[in-house]
């Protein structure tokens, strides 16, 4: 029995629809984990929702409804506590099964686009860009690992009038782009900048230089081409250090979708949904109103005639309807673009970009805080490099392992410094502010990542040992008994690991596994100090051995979906 949690809700609305007729067994029973021990392992509010509507006494409808509710075979007795919660015990036998079967996935041939890191050409990756990598890749795993077909897309920033003044800048100084690092492109683009702001005929001929650029001048595409490779190249060593699965071939920019931006523009003005407002071509879309009251435009063309990046995302959700084939497409970007991707999501459906059977999701999230709770900034008011922050993450891991024999102190500290960090980010409400505090991300204790890191560590020097112990290396078997409460907790939280993991997949809120990561090695605790494993005997020493190799494997899958390693020695 690997799914209880569904087998049980199913089982609860049959009750409904024999006690109390048909149309009653469409009503989700809402079954949750119970709040204590006492009450058993899950709860029901079904028969308090069941005598509203019926307008019958709540523990009256709960009695019926436990009386017709078949599930012997799974549960204990069920008991009616309160004013007509339904309380379900399962029994040792059930969760003994559940754990040794897990719930698996198959395929739902569904395809998930998912857009995420998105760092500009040019600029170095700062801690801006840590969340929606970070975000992006685990929401990718996680999807995959509920059975979708996920595509990942680095919407990279590498088009528009920053290239013009950086080419120009470079030629007025004799520079090749081919000749400097991400480092020297960055103050390039610095020093473009304050020309461009302060010289008229400088901004003019980086202005030219765009429609250079866009046009497709030989010379001028091959200086873009040069700052593009340097930056990409650097990406790559970021998204490296992160152990991120984002590869070159995720790569999908800007300028990648040039070409069609005039047929979005004459495709969007034939559908009647562009208006001219002071020379621009604007959406003026129903409900989109300022705080004046006023209607609020997407800008499509620039009075200008130059492109924004409103017609640069719209080309974008067509090309991954069209030719992506997406039926699901996800946007890991801050929370300050909310109110721009409403009325891309809305204008694409407007002229049937986006079908009502695609769903179309912003993933937003909140700012990294430095120590102060203001926005993290270096000491001079810049941006933090993120392999800056990085770099000093595994530092703190190091030093944390020092005393550790053993085991292989850089790769280790890589690790858990990587995942401390990754896991301090995933950990809260993604929609949340959180301040970046090293000190606490590295801890070994509380709900942290070294925490978890050191759970399975701890197991699989356990399960080694219980294996060297025979002189062998043996499979654990399966759990075959669950006497003491502790060990009646753990299997409990182990059998609902798909069912959070599905949750993640359909919310988009990976704090959700986080938690029960955390729950599960707590729980582990707990396990360790009140049911001895090596030292017991016979069928209870075998069972507490399986247990103990199925919280590892739940530990690390769990940690693996969440981008993190789960190293064996630490």
């Amino acid at each position: 029995m690997s799914a209880v949690l569904p087998v049980l809700a199913a089982r609860l609305s049959t009750a409904a629809a024999a006690a109390f007729g048909p149309s009653y067994g469409d009503l989700d029973p809402e079954l949750r984990s119970a709040t204590k021990p006492e009450f058993g392992h899950y709860q029901s509010n079904l028969a308090l929702r069941l005598a509203n509507a019926l307008g019958r006494p709540p523990r009256e409808v709960a009695a019926r409804l436990v009386d017709v509710l078949e599930i012997a075979d799974l549960c204990e007795p069920a008991e009616i506590a309160g004013p007509g919660f339904v309380n379900l015990r399962l029994r040792a036998s059930t969760l003994a099964a559940a754990v040794n079967e897990p719930r698996t996935f198959t395929s739902r041939h569904q395809r998930v686009v998912v857009d995420y890191s998105q760092p500009n050409v040019a600029k170095q990756m700062h801690v801006g860009h840590l969340r929606s990598t970070v975000i992006g890749d685990a929401l990718c795993n996680v999807l995959q690992y509920v059975g979708y077909d996920v595509v990942r897309q680095n919407h990279v920033g590498d088009w528009g009038t920053q290239y013009g003044m950086m080419i120009e800048q470079s030629l007025e100084e004799s520079l090749d782009p081919k000749d400097l690092d991400l480092q020297g492109l960055q103050l390039l683009y610095e020093r473009s900048r304050k020309h461009f702001d302060a010289d008229a005929v400088f901004a003019g001929k980086s202005r030219n230089r765009v429609v250079l650029l866009q046009s497709g001048d030989p010379e001028t595409r091959a200086s873009w081409r040069r700052m593009v490779d340097v930056s990409l190249a650097d990406f790559d060593q970021v998204y490296a250090l992160l152990d991120s699965k984002l590869t070159r071939a995720d790569v999908v920019g800007e300028s990648a979708y040039n070409d069609e931006l005039p047929r979005v523009v004459d495709d969007l003005t034939a559908a009647g949904l562009l208006t001219e407002s002071d020379g621009a071509l604007c959406a003026f879309l129903p409900g989109f109103t300022g705080r004046d009251g006023q209607p609020l435009p997407v800008i499509v063309r620039k009075s200008d005639g130059g492109f924004g990046y409103s017609a640069t995302d719209l080309a974008a959700v067509r090309h991954r309807v069209s030719t992506l084939h997406a039926d699901r497409i996800v946007y890991v970007v801050d929370h300050r673009q909310a109110l721009h991707f409403e009325q891309i999501f809305a204008l694409a459906r407007a002229a049937d970009w986006l079908p009502p059977t695609t769903t179309a999701e912003h993933v937003g999230f909140g700012t990294v805080l430095g120590p102060d709770g203001k926005p993290f900034k270096t000491r001079a008011g810049g941006t933090v490099k993120l392999t800056t922050l990085l770099d000093e993450a595994v530092s703190r891991a190091a030093a944390l392992l020092e005393d550790r024999d053993g085991i292989d102190r850089e790769a280790t500290a890589k690790v858990v410094g990587i995942g401390a960090v990754k896991y301090a980010d995933l950990s809260s409400d993604r929609g949340n502010d959180y301040v970046f505090d090293l000190d606490r991300m590295v801890a070994m204790t509380g709900n942290t990542g070294p925490y978890l890191q050191y759970a399975h560590a701890r197991l699989t020097r356990l399960l080694s040992k219980a294996g060297a112990e025979h002189d062998q290396v043996t499979e654990p078997g399966q759990v075959t008994e669950l006497k003491e409460p502790a060990e009646e907790r753990l299997a409990l939280l182990l059998t609902g690991f798909a069912d959070v993991v599905e949750q993640v997949a359909e919310t988009l809120q990976p704090h959700r596994l986080c938690t029960y990561l955390y729950d599960v090695a707590t729980a582990l605790s707990v396990f360790y100090e009140q049911c001895p494993v090596l030292t017991s005997q016979g069928s209870t020493r075998a069972s507490r051995i399986a247990l103990c190799a199925a919280t590892r494997t739940v530990l690390q899958d769990g940690l693996g979906l969440l981008g993190m390693q789960a190293p064996d020695a630490m």
